[in-house]
């Protein structure tokens, strides 16, 4: 994460740690740093001292009482004795002037994140290298869950395509990640891309790359996520999004085994095991004309189905630990326990977010608890009935704009009839009706599929 107030020097650090092949994000302050890292915390952040509201030391202050193994490299154009004992004190990776030269900061960069060991007393490789905040280990002992990575250690060694489909939350990245670990390209590169993520515009240079002078703003030549995966894994997430003129193209690469950059000369040779993940029906999409037929074949060689979160049952509790420990650990938490009325809620709850939904209510709990275990109040802290949680990404804001519909009988029927009631107050313009439930496009999109599917609306 590069954290500047400074729009030139964010571009610039942006583009040096994309051209060597990392995934980076940016924030224009300390507070929006923070709010970041707590949601997604990165390998390393780099930030600079001299920025209004929030410096580059308080910043790293913050980091360490939330996040002590957490490498932080402290950037600055106004060196002084004082920042730079201050940098050291508050357990800073480094401490660099600017303007430096590229290479200097490549070079710190590595050694950050291989082992922050310059400035931090105590730091070990160990515990603050790379593969700290990824590391994500599949937790789950059911039979459906022990089949599926017995699968993927199979097919791992192979350059077949795997499409790895599921709902929302049920952990298809980490599987992904799971591919790669066992596979003869661990050693490799392992490159993700949320194809939703972006828009139509940057996804094409994103994917291929580009040449200087490809189009305005091409500064600079890049290489495209299948050259950064040269000899690793590519996994394209969410792929159902990706628009249909780029479907050809995409096709064409996983054919031929080559790229053609935006505005290049000469396609260029890749190697890369290519995994993808959705949420949606793609066989669907094909019918709609939304996804090519040739693309959905060429990716459904080795198709992998995540079961959802409640087709695991003997495998909530056992997760419910490990996010425990996990966020305890992270927190500087004591760990505890949950009570027998948590432990009765989440084994009877219905978990519409699946794993990504339970792990945020535990970090939530963590934070929160007072007491001497963890609480139903200090998972669900606004909501007296949880199980009324219709739709899955936001429903608090679903229940406070659609009433809660008279006679239903299941969750799911509940949910149903609130979608059905957001479109018939929006005329059926599903973007308003989205935003009334408190979801995505794409998820009442997907619910609508589901229901045509088993013959429930038209």
């Amino acid at each position: 994460m590069i954290v500047d107030d400074d729009q030139n020097m964010r571009i610039a650090l942006f583009e040096t740690l994309s051209r060597n092949g990392y995934e980076a994000s940016v924030a224009e302050s300390g507070a929006m740093a923070l709010e970041m890292v707590r949601r997604n915390p990165p390998d390393l952040v780099i930030s600079d001292i001299g920025m209004p509201e929030m410096d580059g030391i308080s910043l790293l202050d913050k980091i360490r009482q939330g996040w002590p193994q957490m490498p932080v490299m402290l950037i600055t154009g106004h060196a002084s004795i004082e920042s730079a004992v201050a940098a050291m004190k508050g357990g800073a990776c480094d401490y660099l002037v600017k303007p430096f030269p590229i290479d200097i900061i490549e070079d710190s960069i590595k050694r950050s994140l291989n082992g922050c060991t310059a400035l931090v007393p105590g730091l070990t490789p160990e515990s603050g290298g790379k593969s700290r905040s990824k590391e994500r280990p599949l937790i789950g002992k059911d039979p459906k869950l022990t089949l599926l990575m017995e699968r993927a250690v199979t097919v791992a060694k192979s350059k077949a395509t795997v499409l790895i489909l599921g709902d929302s939350g049920t952990g298809k990245e980490v599987f992904a990640r799971y591919i790669h670990h066992h596979s003869d390209r661990v050693s490799g590169p392992f490159v993700a891309l949320n194809c939703a993520a972006l828009p139509e515009t940057l996804l094409e240079s994103e994917l291929f790359g580009h040449e200087k002078g490809a189009f305005t703003g091409a500064v600079t030549s890049k290489k495209g996520k299948f050259e950064l995966a040269h000899k690793g894994t590519l996994l394209l997430d969410e792929i159902g999004e990706i628009p249909l003129h780029l479907q050809a193209k995409l096709l064409q690469v996983l054919q031929e085994e080559e790229v053609d950059r935006l505005g290049g000369k000469a396609p260029v040779k890749v190697d890369v095991h290519v995994l993808a993940t959705t949420n949606r029906s793609l066989e669907a999409a094909v019918a709609e004309g939304e996804f090519r037929e040739d693309l959905y074949y060429r990716l459904n060689v080795i198709p992998l189905r995540l079961p959802a979160l409640r087709e695991r049952p003997g495998d909530i509790l056992l997760l419910a630990s490990h996010f425990i420990a996990k966020y305890s650990r992270q927190y500087n938490r004591v760990e505890k326990g949950m009570s027998a009325e948590a432990v009765e809620r989440f084994r009877h709850y219905d978990w519409p977010g699946n794993v990504r939904e339970m792990e945020n209510l535990v970090e939530r709990a963590v934070l929160l608890s007072n007491g001497e275990k963890l609480e139903v109040c200090d998972f669900w802290v606004d909501e007296v009935v949880p199980m009324a949680a219709a739709v899955g990404e936001s429903s608090r804001s679903a229940s406070r704009q659609v009433s809660m519909p008279p006679d239903v009988t299941t969750l799911k029927e509940m949910e149903r009839q609130m979608i059905l009631q957001a479109l018939q107050k929006t005329d059926n313009n599903r973007t308003r009706a989205a935003k009334i439930l408190g979801v995505s496009v794409r998820t009442l999109r997907n619910k609508l599929h589901e229901y045509r599917q088993h013959g429930i609306v038209d």
